[in-house]
């Protein structure tokens, strides 16, 4: 089995010519033409040489008028002639190029990237891509706001789980060639990609210095980008920003989870109000015999660290009893 994958196609910047230029060129050949033909037709004696130069002159200019195009900041144009690539224009303006330059077409990639319609099912239809044509390909900053998915976490529970990519196109050619339609492989690829972040993470609730996506949102972010970056790179797409926009237990055990929640946090409130409680008593046995207020011995101490402990750490309203008698009867 062949494991060679194809080489990286790498861009290559040009200059096109100046469309003004070239247009009044084309302009004034085209009036000087006009006017030979006017001129020959006039003559006593018609040269038949001149007149045929200057009727296939025509045609020759309607042709040179194609390759007139235009480019807005942040766009660029690969430029293909009969199959092979001669560059990258980035320079936004009006140029002229080679008329027989690919122009490509406007669903470039719109069949390829539809899926076949379901009867009664308009989930599996993809909607038709629209492209600028003239193989243009946008350089500016773009957002992928993914849907969400159901995936399983490191621990296997079931969470749903969303993601907002920010990219650009940086290597034309790369996304012009090394991939079949880098607009549909980029949404493909970033599914899969934070499907594969999910599984390596757990919700919530890890071991100690261990990263969980509900509580290291940064770093995990950082991470999917990372992952998305070494995947997107293949399609010359550089990675801005990734960071998660929904993160949620799935719905079949949402009130299981949250029910576990709240047992944690009522644990992690009680050893706080006991070890509060455990610092104020001692404090106050600590007062009562530096300040020489009563002795107490062992069994007196006994019950008033337990009467404060129930005092402390109970939830109802206390209501004192006053003891008018003594421990010992």
């Amino acid at each position: 089995m062949n494991t060679n994958q194809a080489a990286a196609n790498h861009e290559n910047v040009v200059r096109a010519k100046n469309g003004w230029v070239m247009l009044v060129l084309i302009i004034g050949i085209l009036l000087a033409d006009i006017s030979l033909l006017a001129t020959a037709r006039q003559l006593a004696q018609p040269n038949g040489v001149l007149l045929v130069f200057a009727w296939l002159l025509i045609p020759v200019l309607i042709i040179l008028l194609a390759g007139f195009f235009s480019l807005q900041p942040n766009e660029a144009r690969v430029l293909l002639l009969f199959g092979a690539y001669k560059g990258t224009v980035r320079e936004s303006g009006f140029h002229w190029g080679n008329p027989f330059y690919t122009n490509g077409t406007p669903q470039f990639g719109a069949q390829m990237s539809r899926q076949i319609k379901a009867p009664g099912n308009r989930q599996n239809e993809a909607p038709a891509r629209r492209s600028p044509g003239r193989n243009k390909i946008s350089l500016r900053a773009r957002t992928l706001n993914g849907e969400k998915l159901k995936v399983n976490d490191k621990r296997g529970n079931p969470i749903e789980i969303a993601a907002v990519v920010v990219w650009r196109v940086e290597e034309t050619a790369q996304a012009m060639f090394d991939v079949d339609d880098y607009e549909n492989y980029i949404p493909t690829q970033s599914e899969s990609a934070l499907r594969h972040l999910a599984s390596r993470y757990s919700y919530d609730d890890g071991e100690d210095n261990e990263i969980t996506l509900r509580s290291n949102l940064d770093e995990v972010s950082q991470a999917l980008r990372t992952e998305l970056q070494e995947r997107l790179g293949k399609a010359g797409v550089v990675v801005d920003e990734a960071r998660l926009t929904h993160l949620a237990y799935a719905p079949e055990i949402a009130q299981a989870m949250l029910r576990r929640q709240q047992a944690e946090a009522v644990i992690a409130a009680r050893q706080k109000i006991v070890h509060g409680a455990v610092s104020m008593v001692d404090m106050a046995l600590k007062e009562l015999a530096e300040k020489d207020v009563v002795h107490l011995d062992d069994e007196r101490r006994a019950a008033m660290v337990s009467n404060l402990m129930v005092v402390l750490c109970g939830e109802a309203e206390v209501h004192p009893v006053i003891n008018t008698g003594t421990l010992y009867n």
